[in-house]
């Protein structure tokens, strides 16, 4: 019966945000996740930097139909007493809900069976080339094929995280593993521990890994007050160092990202290799050992070290225009300092996004990915439909007068260089000295 609901209201709700301690709201009922989160598939950095507060649109972002079952067993039997949807929200949970009764998240299309056999074939041609040819230009046109085999690899890697690319969760398994850890030495594991809190906390200066590049980058001045990443668990120290190199990035930009893979290389193994929960682990490091096997032996039958050298130069060169894109996304976009909130989804998302407009010809080669905000949106959609729903969602945020920028490549490198200069030049400005710092900073993130 209503009258022997128990009920709390949004303020007690947030007590319960600590360690041991974790609830969270889906629809004003309360839960009690606190020994869920250790089992949790997403990981738990997602609950974490949402407990204590309403997460109906993240969980509708996130979990299928079949996810709303699971829920009764976590319930408290306590009820929002001031539970209310705003109409940004009720608007998205709709389209979210048409979505689903036209079976859009059901329609993965082919494009991860057309992209895997691309990547065999690329993979095969990168092997005649080095392996079958003696000219320098044959080596150096494998290496650049060799970069877009890795990008392309990684889109496939990407999607499965989100979403089964394939006809059941181990084939899934087994496609993230061989297009991440095998093919380009990236684990699929140490992405979905990032790539999660960075969907959580799209742009969050101190909850989003992909904005946290101190000390060689800093997309915001606020920056320079030393702030505490919650993710890493550490300061980023503003110091003598970083200031140096913040000072140039709006000029070191391009050519960090053309050697940016090798940080996704260490991020890697310091995380097989700590202490952290790792699911699969032993799966990630066989594919990393994978890698490790195949790419040097790969590099070692080139004829002399010159074209070595050119060839893993070229192959990490061409496979940075997608480390430019991931950057292109959000660097130029809103960011603001705190946790997440649960009640402004919709909001936080097109605050923290940029999408990059291109023919549909091009969709195959910025994985879909060039629609950011339809993908932060809705991340369980696949690729194939992102472009389909752009002009809904963009409708959607003209009537709630939220921002829906989509900007040419060109454009976005501009506004991505416009703000990392505008960045630069404030800590030129910069009077006040700065602590010591350690070079292990720039690669260390595990404290």
């Amino acid at each position: 019966m209503e009258g022997e609901k128990k009920y709390m209201t949004s303020e007690e709700l947030k007590g319960h945000n600590k360690v041991g301690d974790l609830w969270i709201s889906i629809q004003g009922k309360v839960y009690n996740v606190s020994d869920w989160v250790k089992e949790h598939p997403g990981g738990d950095v997602p609950i974490l930097n949402l407990a204590g507060q309403d997460v109906t649109d993240a969980f509708i972002a996130y979990h299928p139909g079949t996810a709303w079952s699971h829920l009764d067993r976590f319930f408290t039997g306590y009820h929002l007493s001031d539970f209310k949807v705003s109409e940004v929200s009720r608007d998205y949970r709709k389209l979210a809900s048409e979505f689903s009764k036209m079976g859009l998240f059901d329609t993965k299309g082919h494009i991860t069976s057309y992209t895997l056999v691309a990547v065999a074939a690329m993979f095969l041609i990168v092997l005649y080339g080095v392996l079958g040819c003696t000219s320098v230009w044959a080596h150096l046109g494998s290496g650049m094929l060799l970069g877009l085999l890795w990008m392309q690899s990684a889109y496939v890697g990407h999607d499965s995280g989100h979403y089964v690319v394939m006809t059941n969760k181990g084939y899934n398994k087994v496609a993230q593993v061989l297009s991440g850890n095998c093919l380009t030495g990236i684990s699929i594991a140490w992405w979905k521990w990032t790539h999660n809190a960075h969907h959580i906390a799209c742009n969050s200066l101190d909850h989003d890994p992909d904005l946290q590049h101190m000390p060689v980058f800093a997309v915001s001045s606020r920056f320079f007050n030393s702030l505490t990443s919650h993710f890493y668990g550490r300061k980023l120290e503003f110091d003598y160092f970083a200031r140096f190199l913040i000072c140039y990035q709006h000029f070191t930009f391009y050519p960090v990202m053309s050697v940016a893979r090798v940080n996704l290389y260490l991020q890697t193994i310091l995380l097989l290799f700590s202490k952290r929960k790792v699911q699969d682990r032993a799966l990630n490091l066989m594919g990393i050992l994978v890698f490790w096997i195949w790419f040097p032996l790969l590099v070692s039958c080139l004829p002399n070290w010159p074209e070595r050298v050119m060839f893993v130069l070229s192959s990490f060169a061409v496979c940075s225009i997608q480390h430019i894109q991931f950057c292109l996304n959000h660097f130029a976009a809103n960011v603001y300092v705190g946790l997440p909130s649960g009640n402004d989804w919709f909001e936080k998302q097109t605050s923290g996004t940029l999408d990059i407009s291109c023919s549909s010809w091009m969709d195959w080669f910025f994985g879909g990915l060039q629609f950011q905000l339809e993908h932060h949106l809705f991340p369980r959609l696949p690729r194939c439909q992102l472009r389909k729903i752009s002009p809904l969602v963009s409708d959607l945020c003209k009537k709630h007068n939220l921002p829906y920028r989509s900007l040419s490549f060109w454009e976005a490198n501009q506004w991505t260089i416009r703000t990392l200069r505008t960045a630069a030049l404030q800590a030129r400005d910069l009077s006040n000295s700065a602590p010591k710092n350690l070079l292990w900073e720039a690669v260390n993130t595990h404290g």
